[in-house]
């Protein structure tokens, strides 16, 4: 079993498509579609998010995005993808794969966010299903960990879908719109039965 991983230039061109979706790197040329969705999505998103700072759907702020996203996959910390719909290549949401812990844990958190517009037609289960086999496969991920706010009914449906197995419960986990949040905990290893 290898312990690292070496993140290359190439990595960052990967595409990667199943399911109605195609997930892919963001782009600064993505910054007008990804902006109008977001603010779109403001009312719909900012429930289950950190907060946004004041100048988040600016283009500035886009490329400070863009270059962590970078900088991250580089140093083999996090893989970003956005997400658009196969048909039309119309942009849906985004998943990231971050907190990479490499050595004896072989492990990454998913987070995702998902447009106003597109929720609840199955494009995030499709998502996270495209990115599970890059995950165990080119990146060698043995574990796959994700959290949810108790109260997010379709996101907790998202992650049983996709065969994450509820774990634990952490107090004031993560700090949402402003507020330190309970969360649940799941996770999903590389052998379990896909679903």
């Amino acid at each position: 079993m290898s312990f690292f991983r070496t993140a290359s230039l190439a990595d960052q061109a990967v595409t990667l498509e199943a399911g109605g979706v195609i997930l892919r790197p963001p782009l600064m040329a993505d910054f007008e579609e990804w902006a109008v969705l977001r603010e779109q999505s403001r009312d719909f998103l900012t429930p289950w998010e950190p907060t946004w700072p004041i100048d988040d759907l600016t283009r500035s702020a886009f490329r400070r995005r863009i270059k962590r996203y970078i900088d991250d996959q580089r140093a083999d910390q996090a893989y970003a993808f956005f997400v658009y719909r196969s048909a039309d290549r119309a942009l849906v949401g985004g998943i990231t794969l971050a907190n990479i812990r490499r050595g004896v844990a072989q492990a990454g958190s998913i987070g995702y966010w998902m447009g106003a517009p597109f929720a609840g037609q199955g494009y995030m289960s499709a998502a996270v299903r495209a990115l599970m086999p890059y995950a165990y496969g080119a990146l060698r991920l043995h574990r796959l960990e994700a959290a949810c706010i108790p109260t997010n009914q379709p996101s907790i449906r998202l992650l049983e879908r996709c065969g994450f197995s509820r774990e634990g419960y952490a107090r004031k986990y993560l700090c949402i719109d402003g507020v330190w949040q309970d969360h649940l905990l799941f996770a999903r290893l590389k052998d379990d039965p896909t679903p």
